[in-house]
């Protein structure tokens, strides 16, 4: 058991990679390769709609968000990853590793917020066109995005400030990476109540976003069914397409490590390879199907790397 006094100073072992010695360069020249690829994938989209005019649209200011927290998502990973491959040290103080299960959270639920926002400016963009100008004015945008944001960080904030009061009895973590159920496995006590207001976000997080996508996706539907012009049906089925591709792929992500903790059925090693694919794959997927792939963003890629070229 360890006093609440010094909890700040104790040092947690994270979960061994159980790496052999012939693959720590490798697997450390793959990790280092594979975030530097995320970092400028997702900084590409974030330039090219910052440098460009014709891309200041409610549609685009929403992507933006997904590429910045892209970035911190993969910047809560790889740095700590890449040290510990490189060092094979796996050992983290217990406010560092508090320090990433914040951002780890932060991440997870502004992902939610950030589609479930897109679907309601897809759902006014096809189902109240003439009135999307009204609607998806600059206040109300920036209302939708300071807000979005500013509760994501109040909600995270009490997740990992409920973790503090209670007594710590070992410092050997089961996780690759820290967040809030490995870190619960950590406290003698307090469980109860961690365990009910984690599933009260997990509930708001997942119910309001899933319900906000049936919501809108039926009513697109709808439209698209009964729309007489193909090109615009056409259209509105790729962009929203796309962005169900995008949920699904953060649906599968998030849920099935929340669900492998509470089993014993699946593979431990399973678990943690979940843990810290949602830091991986939706930065590599997402500037790749919903960057590159919005024509708009695409043109103002290529006609940027063109004049790069013919200026050299």
């Amino acid at each position: 058991m360890y006093p609440n006094e010094s909890v700040f100073s104790l040092v947690l072992t994270l979960h061994s990679l159980e790496l052999p010695e012939a693959n720590i360069y490798p697997a450390f020249i793959f990790g280092l390769t594979t975030y530097l690829f995320i970092l400028l994938c997702n900084l590409t989209i974030i330039i090219t709609i910052c440098l460009n005019r014709n891309l200041h649209k409610p549609m685009y200011i929403l992507l933006l968000n997904l590429p910045i927290n892209d970035v911190l998502g993969a910047t809560c990973l790889f740095p700590q990853l890449l040290y510990s491959i490189w060092s094979q040290d796996r050992s983290i103080s217990y406010s560092a590793c508090l320090l990433q299960g914040f951002f780890v959270h932060l991440n997870g639920g502004a992902s939610y917020l950030i589609l479930t926002a897109m679907a309601y400016d897809r759902y006014i963009t096809i189902c109240c066109p003439l009135r999307y100008g009204a609607i998806m004015t600059t206040n109300n945008l920036l209302r939708i995005i300071i807000g979005m944001w500013l509760f994501n960080v109040v909600a995270i904030t009490v997740i990992c400030v409920l973790l503090l009061p209670y007594r710590i009895c070992q410092t050997h973590m089961t996780d690759l990476v820290c967040y809030k159920t490995p870190l619960m496995k950590l406290l003698c006590d307090g469980i109860e109540v961690n365990n009910i207001y984690g599933l009260c976000c997990i509930i708001f997080y997942h119910g309001l976003a899933l319900s906000v996508v049936a919501f809108t996706y039926i009513h697109i539907l709808i439209t698209c069914v009964t729309n007489k012009q193909s090109d615009a049906r056409v259209k509105a089925l790729q962009t929203c397409g796309t962005h169900l591709v995008v949920f699904l792929l953060l649906e599968i992500n998030t849920l099935f490590p929340l669900l492998a903790h509470r089993s014993e059925i699946i593979p431990a090693f399973l678990r943690r390879v979940f843990s810290i694919s949602n830091f991986i794959f939706p930065p590599l997927v997402n500037p790749l199907i919903y960057g590159f792939k919005t024509k708009e963003i695409r043109l103002k890629v290529f006609n940027s790397f063109k004049s790069k070229i013919n200026s050299i």
